[in-house]
């Protein structure tokens, strides 16, 4: 990020088991890294695929059966996932999924990542438990070991995830997304203006930086 420009505010509405999201933040993270003097300054925000799903998940062939009709149903409808994941360089274990976690705990885990200055890394933590490890992000002692191997206190983490501390919090800002006519996940929102939706190509978020640069280089006239 270059000193020498405004920042700029990305947010980005995700939920850490959706894969467009885990490709999306792949596909901008290849932008930004080949555009470090990009201004973005980014922010993660909640919002649930499943939010009716049980606190404690469910099996990942009930899950399948109910929102897909079966197996043949998911392979339909997880194709262009793993087209899209593979061309962007991302294994994804599918077939290792035992569980569908319910996500509000990692959402929750987020927040508090984001208190500590630690958002970016633990979302990129959940998104490789879930997606290359198939471990269930749902589970408090593997969200507590995602928190340790990000920098948090692992102990203070596990006090927390015992209580409903923030829970409200995170369902209304996922409410509030909704209200706003977020239906789908990922949502990128530039300068609290601007939505950009789906896991957008590499190059068209070079584009997009390139663009708010020149802007923001241009001196603006009196009006």
């Amino acid at each position: 990020m270059t000193a020498d420009l405004p920042t700029v505010k990305l947010d980005i509405i995700s939920d850490p088991i959706c894969p467009w999201c885990y490709i999306g933040k792949t596909h901008l993270d290849k932008a930004l890294a080949e555009l470090p003097e990009h201004p973005f300054v980014i922010e993660w925000h909640p919002f649930q695929l499943n939010p009716d799903m049980p606190r404690e998940g469910m099996g990942r062939r009930e899950y399948l059966e109910g929102k897909f009709g079966g197996k043949e149903g998911a392979v339909r409808a997880y194709a262009p996932v793993v087209e899209h994941s593979e061309k962007a360089g991302l294994k994804i274990d599918f077939g290792g999924m035992q569980r569908t976690p319910n996500t509000i705990d990692a959402h929750r885990l987020i927040h508090w990542a984001g208190i500590e200055g630690k958002q970016g890394a633990m979302v990129d933590a959940l998104f490789d438990a879930y997606f290359a490890q198939a471990r269930d992000i749902g589970d408090h002692d593997v969200l507590v070991e995602i928190a340790e191997k990000t920098g948090l206190e692992g102990g203070v983490i596990r006090k927390l995830l015992s209580g409903d501390n923030d829970v409200e919090d995170i369902r209304n800002r996922d409410a509030h997304s909704r209200k706003m006519g977020v239906s789908s996940v990922p949502t990128f929102i530039i300068a609290n203006q601007h939505a950009v939706p789906g896991a957008q190509q590499p190059e068209m978020w070079k584009q997009i930086v390139e663009d708010i640069i020149q802007q923001l280089q241009t001196p603006q006239e009196d009006t």
